[in-house]
């Protein structure tokens, strides 16, 4: 019975378990998974019993007529997920037919910063014969690119009004200022922003208003890490989303006398292009990425006082009213 158990615990998962498992949890259906597999239903219920026959523990409950994860099946997706990413990467790599040429990707600098790492890991890791190129600029000027075909794909700040983009992420808009500074209290507010049409900026003033505190712009750029740098140095209090904040910041909140900003969207937009099969398969890196990353591992560097109240690390799906800048 021990050499059983033995064997039992060092056997690998089944691949194919796990992809159906993906499916049911993206689903919330046994049926609608089944039709995405091409198995029967009853196959795809086999396949989940022997799933959690090998893991140990139950991975489903039942919420009316959908399939909820259990906590142990919400650990579960998360290694089933980069378990079928890797092996997607691994046979990529060993594929002669694989994808090769180049393609162009836009990005503000913020979000070169925090996403970049793993999208460019990712995607060159799958696709090994392509050649990347990479802009950063504002929001407004990658559209501009992009409408004159001088990028393929650009990662981009999500504003309905301007041109409408397939969201990817959704993050909160902190207030943040030093944490080693109590630039905060001053009885007139110095403020970094985006350019004077940079609707963060809008926003910010419009709470800023609402609170009645007085305050100037002390610096303004449309880059981030200009506004970034004012921070840190304790010369101002700026507003950004949270895969901008960096050690050595502090997040404000109601206890500081600061109001609620609306979330702000991460969008992907496609440009005219003569590879659609790049640009697809860059989108789909892109998605899987920031579905992936959680605030930065050097959090402990951040001050959060206000972290209850504001709930930092929405991802893909949060919620709240939106919000646009013109980085």
């Amino acid at each position: 019975m021990l050499l059983m158990d033995c064997a039992m615990s060092s056997a690998p998962l089944d691949l194919d378990q796990l992809q159906t498992f993906i499916s049911i949890a993206d689903t919330g259906s046994f049926t609608r998974a089944a039709d995405e597999v091409h198995r029967t239903q009853s196959a795809v219920s086999m396949q989940m019993r022997r799933l959690e026959e090998r893991v140990g523990k139950p991975l489903f409950e039942k919420d009316g007529r959908t399939n909820r994860l259990t906590e142990d099946g919400e650990k579960l997706l998360t290694y089933a997920r980069r378990l079928i990413r890797l092996n997607r990467e691994t046979l990529a790599a060993f594929d002669d037919a694989s994808l090769e040429g180049h393609i162009r990707i836009g990005t503000p600098d913020d979000y070169a910063d925090r996403f970049l790492p793993e999208i460019m890991a990712r995607f060159s890791r799958s696709n090994p014969r392509v050649e990347l190129s990479v802009i950063c600029e504002p929001t407004h000027g990658l559209r501009e690119h992009l409408k004159r075909g001088n990028l393929d794909i650009a990662l981009v700040t999500h504003n309905d009004a301007n041109a409408p983009s397939e969201i990817v992420r959704r993050e909160s808009l902190l207030w943040v200022t030093s944490a080693n500074h109590a630039v905060h209290k001053e009885a007139q507010l110095p403020m970094a922003f985006g350019r004077p049409n940079c609707i963060w900026r809008r926003a910010a003033c419009d709470v800023l208003d609402k609170m009645g505190r007085d305050y100037r712009v002390l610096f303004t750029s449309f880059s981030a890490t200009v506004i970034t740098a004012a921070v840190l140095s304790g010369l101002a209090i700026s507003v950004l989303p949270e895969c901008a904040l960096r050690p050595g910041m502090r997040v404000l909140g109601e206890a500081d006398g600061f109001g609620e900003l609306p979330d702000c969207l991460i969008g992907i937009m496609r440009g005219q292009t003569e590879r659609p099969d790049l640009v697809e398969a860059l989108a789909r890196h892109i998605s899987e990425s920031l579905d992936n990353i959680t605030m930065p591992e050097a959090v402990g560097g951040i001050d959060f006082p206000a972290i209850t109240a504001i709930g930092l690390g929405r991802g893909k799906l949060g919620k709240g009213p939106l919000i646009s800048p013109s980085w």
